[in-house]
């Protein structure tokens, strides 16, 4: 161990002069002359970049969007979308690589000191030293794998990892009470989620694996199965419920709490067409405090450090652990709103080994992405409480992310009321394309 006594005349952050920094083994040092770059990397960085900024760091930022805002905060950006007037950001889902995010990103690494991974990266891409937060998180972004890790210790939906066809409809005759759902055994944000309905079930007990190989792709229009048929699919129970999540705050030693949310899944009226797309939360959530106790049972069992997330399925007085966020979660801006409180300082610290105090909760707050209902051109969306801002004139096609809205206040029902009032404006602001 190492400890370090940080004298000078500042370093245009928060923290005080003559901090002790205790460098343990698997940390890195973020204060000091030398230590002030910080690379971000993943689909979308704005929120984090922001927050750094204020901490008075270096940013850079390798990401997929490149918004507007996002400039106004990062020092440096590459981005795989280049925002052009009257030209389309295309779908997602087709565009996005994660290979585009790592390549300009590794054109960077050398001039940063630390590195944090956001949500569609991967920690194992880059020096290991250079990693702010978890470093090894295969066995939680992978789906079967994190089920396997916890299934022994806590309440988890039946998951299953067919070799083929015959087995996933085996898996599921056999289980008549249940519904399946089938998931992306990686992946975030909720992208690629569906029910497997009855009528699949049907069509799947009739395929023969010899002939899908020469399968006209009109034959599996949904895909199924192609993906059943591959390793990179889970089959996994359908527990209905209430969706929350917890933000867990967490060191080698120690994991603590510091907010519950109520997840926005699937809202048609904020654009989403993905059934099970992740749309936004709201804070906190009033709740059980059982919701939080488990969050931290579940990031020490996976001993992680730095800011986690861990998502829950409530039904009928029983939590399921549905999924492991090992990284700053899409609750950021909310937990900022809420608790009043610098989230990438919580997150640096806990990364070093100290958990910084947390304040209750003192505001409601909410997220809402807002998806494009039809294919739009996008005007002047600079408004307060509008943020992720792509650039005026281009195109956003049906059903992609056009801006995200923000809204804080001491009463639930107005927060929420203020945030819809403001997708509406949001809305009026477009102009649809013909179709």
């Amino acid at each position: 161990m190492v400890i370090l006594l940080v004298f000078g005349t500042g370093d245009g952050g928060s923290t005080p002069l003559g901090t002790i920094f205790i460098l343990k083994e698997n940390h890195i040092l973020l204060k000091g002359d030398h230590m002030e770059n910080i690379l971000l990397v993943g689909v979308n960085t704005r929120a984090v970049a922001c927050s750094l900024k204020k901490l008075g760091y270096t940013v850079y930022s390798s990401d997929y969007f490149g918004t507007m805002d996002l400039r106004s905060c990062a020092d440096r950006v590459q981005s795989v979308l280049d925002q052009k007037p009257e030209s389309s950001c295309g779908k997602f889902t087709q565009r996005f690589n994660p290979q585009l995010i790592r390549d300009m990103a590794l054109e960077m690494v050398d001039d940063a000191y630390g590195i944090i991974c956001c949500a569609g990266s991967s920690p194992s891409w880059f020096p290991s030293h250079k990693i702010i937060g978890n470093r090894d998180i295969g066995g939680v972004e992978d789906k079967f794998s994190l089920y396997q890790k916890l299934k022994k210790h806590f309440r988890v939906p039946e998951t299953h990892l067919p070799a083929d066809i015959h087995e996933a409809v085996e898996i599921v005759s056999n289980a008549p009470g249940k519904k399946f759902i089938l998931k992306p055994r990686s992946g975030a944000g909720g992208y690629g989620v569906r029910i497997l309905e009855d009528k699949n079930i049907g069509l799947l007990k009739n395929i023969d694996l010899g002939l899908l190989k020469d399968m006209d792709p009109e034959q599996d229009p949904t895909n199924i199965i192609r993906e059943l048929s591959s390793d990179e699919c889970i089959l996994q129970e359908f527990v209905d419920g209430e969706n929350i999540s917890a933000s867990v705050l967490s060191t080698e030693d120690e994991a603590r709490t510091i907010l519950t949310s109520t997840q926005i899944i699937g809202d048609t009226k904020l654009g989403q067409m993905e059934p099970f797309g992740y749309c936004g939360n709201t804070v906190p959530y009033i709740g059980d405090m059982e919701i939080s106790e488990l969050a931290q049972k579940v990031v020490t069992h996976l001993s992680l450090i730095g800011s986690n997330g861990v998502d829950f399925m409530a039904r009928n007085g029983e939590l399921y652990v549905i999924e492991v966020n090992p990284r700053l979660q899409g609750t950021f801006e909310c937990a900022e709103l809420s608790l009043g409180m610098n989230m990438a300082e919580a997150h640096l610290e806990a990364c070093q080994g100290h958990l910084v105090e947390v304040p209750a909760p003192h505001r409601f707050a909410v997220k809402m992405v807002v998806h494009a209902l039809q294919s739009s051109t996008v005007g002047n969306l600079n408004f307060p409480g509008v943020c992720d801002l792509p650039r005026p004139g281009v195109i956003i096609e049906r059903g992609e992310p056009l801006v995200t809205v923000l809204s804080s206040g001491q009463l639930r029902e107005d927060v929420i009321y203020t945030a819809r009032k403001l997708v509406g404006k949001v809305y009026n602001s477009v102009k649809v394309e013909n179709q």
